[in-house]
C-alpha cells in the first residue's frame, strides 16, 4: 500500500446476499494489498420499492443513491456497485474509479420443469423485471406471457419455487459468484439474448478527486472489461441514459478488436428488434465510447428511440 492511501477505507454497500459478496470480494482484495477495510450495509429506494417495476418508479440508480449519500457525507470512502445498475451519467461530483474483470456477462434461464425456452409451452408464465429481457423474450417467443418479477436474488428464487412462473431469467453472473449454478438450465447466447451494458462487470465508485483511492484501486482495474463496458454504456448513453431502456449492449475483445452489438425492442409496439453492429481497433477509452456512438446512430436510423 502506498504511504499516501487512507489508513482506513469503509465500503458502502447494499445489503442484498449479491452485494454483500460483491462487497467482501472487493474488501479482500484491498486487505490483501495491506488497507483495513470495514463495510457499511445500507438499504436503498430500489430495495424498499418492490410491487412495480424499475422502469415506473425511477430506474436501477435507485439501487446507487443511498450509497452516494454516504459517499458524499464521508460515511464511507468507495461503494461496489453491479455496474448494470450504475446510471450512465454519475451525479457531479463522483467518478467511476475501477472497473473490475467481468464475470459471465450472459443471461441465464431457470425453471422448475423446462430445460430450455424452447420447451414452454404456448402462454407459459416468465418472470423478468428488466424491459431488455422482455423485449428479447418476446422476439423469441411472441406466444409467452411476461410477468413482473422483483426482488433480491433470493426472493425471485423463492417465487420460482412456489410455482409463480414457468421459469424466470437472470443475470448468470450472480448466480456463479453467490454458488448457485445449479439453479442454470441453460445460459442463453449474446446471439440469442444480448446482455445488457455492464452486466457482469462491478465498478467501484468514489467522490470525484479522491486521487488517494483512485491509487489504491488501480492495481483492481481490468482494462479488458473497462473498454468493453465503455463501449456499451456509450450507447446507452447516446440513446437516453436510462438503465430502465429495451435496450441490450454487448462488446466482445479478441485478437486487438473491439466488436459492438446491440439491440432494441419497442416494448408496446413490434417483437421485431433493431439491431446495430461496429468494430474498432483502437483500444482506449476515447475510441471505446466512440465505438458506442457509432452504433446508437445505427440503432436511431433503424428506427430506435
Amino acid at each position: 500500500m502506498s504511504v499516501n492511501a487512507p489508513a482506513r477505507i469503509v465500503i458502502a454497500t447494499r445489503e442484498s446476499r449479491l452485494a454483500l459478496w460483491q462487497a467482501e470480494h472487493v474488501k479482500a482484495l484491498l486487505q490483501s494489498r495491506g488497507a483495513q477495510v470495514e463495510l457499511l450495509g445500507m438499504t436503498t429506494q430500489g430495495d424498499q420499492i418492490l410491487d412495480r417495476s424499475l422502469s415506473k418508479v425511477g430506474g436501477k440508480g435507485l439501487f446507487v443513491k443511498e450509497l452516494e449519500v454516504a459517499l458524499e457525507e464521508g460515511r464511507a470512502d468507495i461503494a461496489v456497485h453491479s455496474l448494470k445498475d450504475v446510471p450512465m451519467e454519475l451525479p457531479a461530483g463522483f467518478e467511476l474509479a475501477c472497473v473490475m474483470e467481468r464475470e459471465d456477462p450472459r443471461d441465464a434461464w431457470l425453471s422448475a420443469q423446462y430445460a430450455r425456452l424452447e420447451d414452454l409451452p404456448q402462454g407459459a408464465v416468465v418472470g423478468t423485471s428488466s424491459l431488455r429481457r422482455t423485449v428479447l423474450l418476446r422476439a423469441l417467443r411472441p406466444d409467452l406471457k411476461i410477468e413482473p418479477l422483483r426482488g433480491n436474488l433470493d426472493t425471485r428464487l423463492r417465487k420460482l419455487d412456489e410455482g409463480q412462473y414457468a421459469g424466470i431469467v437472470l443475470a448468470a453472473a450472480g448466480l456463479k459468484r453467490l454458488a448457485l449454478t445449479e439453479r442454470i438450465r441453460h445460459i442463453f447466447e449474446p446471439e440469442q439474448m444480448l446482455p445488457a451494458a455492464g452486466q457482469g462487470a462491478l465498478g467501484i465508485e468514489i467522490r470525484a478527486g479522491r486521487e488517494d483511492l483512485k491509487a489504491l484501486l488501480t492495481p483492481l482495474a481490468d482494462t479488458a472489461t473497462w473498454l468493453r463496458v465503455a463501449a456499451e454504456r456509450a450507447v446507452s448513453r447516446a440513446m437516453g441514459g436510462s438503465c430502465s431502456m429495451p435496450l441490450a449492449a454487448h462488446a466482445v475483445l479478441e485478437g486487438g478488436v473491439l466488436s459492438l452489438r446491440a439491440a432494441w425492442g419497442d416494448p408496446e409496439g413490434s417483437a421485431t428488434l433493431v439491431r446495430a453492429s461496429a468494430q474498432t481497433s483502437s483500444l482506449d477509452l476515447a475510441s471505446a465510447e466512440q465505438l458506442g456512438l457509432e452504433v446508437a446512430a445505427q440503432l436511431r436510423a433503424g428506427g430506435a428511440h
